[in-house]
């Protein structure tokens, strides 16, 4: 389950970092990309409502994914965890 949660953050990360570079800072929408010139699927302002949205909605989406990744962080067993630190029979080993 953290696996899929994990790979889940993950796109959501690129995802939301693509949207967010596409978007012009002056307000307009998709930048560079020609957002409201010429015959486009949606003009500047719909353009710019669609991305500002998507970019909300992934946003929600990765601040819960964060959240639970949290949650089941915080309730793994002691087995499941990794750590970085070395165990007593590590050490043991080592000294031996």
């Amino acid at each position: 389950m953290y696996s899929i949660i994990l790979t889940i953050h993950i796109i959501l990360a690129v995802a939301l970092t693509i949207l967010v570079l596409l978007q012009r800072s002056e307000g307009g929408a998709l930048g560079a990309l020609g957002g409201g010139s010429g015959s486009n699927l949606f003009t500047g302002r719909q353009a710019g409502n669609f991305l500002s949205r998507a970019t909300a909605y992934l946003f929600v989406a990765f601040i819960c994914t964060s959240l639970s990744l949290v949650i089941l962080a915080k309730n793994m067993t002691g087995t499941e965890k990794v750590s970085i630190l070395p165990t007593e029979s590590v050490t043991q080993e080592a000294e031996q």
